[in-house]
């Protein structure tokens, strides 16, 4: 099937081979002009963009909304991988993209392709960690060598705190991290009376940050979500807060600290009782 027949395609069994196409087509002469001239660092924010909406959607169990952003996501792939097809120095596309995936899968799951044998998840993990090292030659290398690398840093923070604690380094229980919190905030608060440039005061606020994700590690909570969801009632909250000052006729620029605060204490009572 051509190009222009499979644009038209209508095999539902077809459609990732459609949608590449259309793209081949919108990259041609004649196609669009906007797709012909993007290259792979000017859509880099569209990636970024496409990936956070994608996590929005999955958020919201907005299951229409996630399939249309699962798409906008993989239109990423396809843009990039068609942009690589047309450089001789990359010499790939959408196929080689799609086989070394698929050839990694089945190297990084022996225990389901091969012989090896894990008894849980955390066993699948530390197989894939140990496949993953001896296929990047990077077994002499520091354990933490690339870890995490171009995430944000709390994910950042997330992922190295699970990769030492596989090899024992953590603490024997809750209790641990929380009196390190303590010590953290105490170090915090010796900072107060330092000017906002010292470099001490990121720092601590910095390994504050970092034990409390260590924390969330250890509940099973991902700070990235808990986060978020802190956002949100925050967010709830703070509208509430505007609604109940509106009601007495005050707008938020002209209510007091001690009005805001009355208003929060009356909302978070409201929340707790419902």
């Amino acid at each position: 099937m051509t190009d222009q027949e499979m644009i038209h395609c209508t095999d539902p069994a077809r459609q990732v081979e459609r949608a590449a196409a259309i793209m081949r087509r919108l990259r041609q002469p004649g196609g669009c002009p906007w797709d012909a001239e993007q290259t792979h660092d000017s859509i880099v924010s569209s990636l970024i963009e496409e990936c956070y909406e994608c996590i929005d959607a999955i958020r919201e169990r907005d299951w229409p909304h996630l399939r249309e952003e699962l798409g906008d996501v993989l239109l990423q792939v396809l843009f990039h991988a068609e942009m690589a097809s047309e450089n001789p120095e990359a010499g790939f596309g959408l196929n080689e993209v799609a086989r070394e995936l698929a050839d990694k899968l089945v190297r990084r799951h022996p225990h389901v392709f091969g012989t090896a044998a894990v008894e849980n998840a955390e066993g699948v993990v530390s197989q894939w960690d140990a496949i993953k090292r001896k296929e990047h030659d990077i077994e002499d290398k520091p354990y933490l060598h690339d870890c995490g690398k171009g995430l944000p840093a709390l994910l950042q923070a997330y992922k190295i705190t699970k990769k030492v604690a596989k090899v024992g380094f953590d603490w024997p229980d809750h209790a641990g991290v929380v009196d390190k919190i303590r010590e953290e905030t105490d170090e915090v608060a010796e900072t107060l009376d330092m000017p906002d440039t010292d470099p001490h005061v990121a720092e601590e606020l910095g390994d504050l940050l970092f034990v409390v994700v260590n924390l969330c590690r250890r509940r099973k909570v991902d700070p990235e979500l808990a986060l978020f969801n802190a956002n949100r009632k925050f967010e709830r909250r703070f509208n509430a807060i505007e609604a109940e000052l509106k009601a007495r006729g005050l707008s938020l620029a002209a209510a007091t600290s001690e009005e805001m605060e009355a208003a929060w204490q009356t909302i978070k009572r409201r929340e707790n009782q419902a």
